[in-house]
């Protein structure tokens, strides 16, 4: 029998922060073509809203909350809300994630610290949450949205470069920490993604950027969407602590 994606995803209780904008509403999109039921979060709750809606219509069952992922007590709410409604949490992305970009010597102390707040402690804040839940279940899918720009750095973003190398280094650690109750961890570390962020640079930039990448584009949300729902199914179940890398060959 042919595998398909649905027959692992269908039915299955996905969380996903960041969900109702850019990459995370494409991870939703994936998920909600294989049917599965979703909650995803994000600050702006007419964005959420609409997302929902559009979730519903390709047949996923949906929930959503408006969510600072800073805040412990928010998110406790947040997986205290998908717990009561479905009774368990199967797969989470943590996607949610804001750019502060400057050089180093020019860079303010408020902006390095709101960078690593939402890059890095909330995906602490959400993942303790949700892997007692799993650790309960003794099973999951944790699943972090890194960045090349975290493996080899880049000018200007000292912050977001720490941000997403400490998310890579905390998923190894998680990782092995939830291995022998049937958790996976895994990363997926972007390279350059047509974004709302990349369609303002200039053609000139964009040449720039594709003459690093051997495969002379950029990438697609639904390039780092399906790697998600690659480490979401079971054809992922011996693969943990990796971060793949969705870059085009740059890195």
């Amino acid at each position: 029998m042919a595998y398909e994606f649905s027959q692992d995803i269908a039915g299955k209780v996905v969380l996903i922060t960041g969900g109702a904008r850019g990459i995370g509403r494409e991870i939703a999109r994936v998920f909600a073509e294989h049917e599965a039921r979703i909650c995803i979060c994000d600050l702006n709750e007419a964005d959420l809203q609409e997302a929902c809606k559009e979730l519903e219509a390709l047949g996923a069952e949906c929930i959503y909350a408006a969510t600072n992922v800073v805040d412990d007590k928010q998110v406790q709410e947040l997986v205290d809300k998908v717990v009561d409604k479905w009774g368990r949490v199967d797969i989470l992305v943590n996607n949610a994630g804001i750019t502060r970009d400057n050089l180093l010597v020019r860079m303010k102390e408020e902006d390095w610290d709101a960078v690593l707040a939402v890059n890095l402690k909330g995906v602490f804040l959400v993942t303790r949450a949700v892997a007692k839940v799993m650790m309960k279940q003794r099973s999951g899918k944790i699943i972090n949205i890194a960045s090349v720009v975290g493996v080899m750095g880049n000018v200007g973003q000292a912050n977001y470069s720490a941000s997403k190398g400490g998310v890579i280094a905390f998923t190894k650690t998680v990782a092995k920490e939830l291995a022998s109750r049937g958790i996976n961890v895994n990363a997926i570390a972007p390279g350059f993604i047509k974004t709302k962020m990349t369609e303002v640079l200039s053609e000139e930039v964009k040449a720039r950027l594709m003459s690093n990448i051997p495969l002379k584009r950029l990438g697609e949300p639904r390039d780092v969407a399906n790697t998600c729902l690659f480490l979401a199914s079971s054809l992922s179940d011996y693969i943990t602590g990796q971060t793949i890398l969705v870059d085009g060959g740059m890195v």
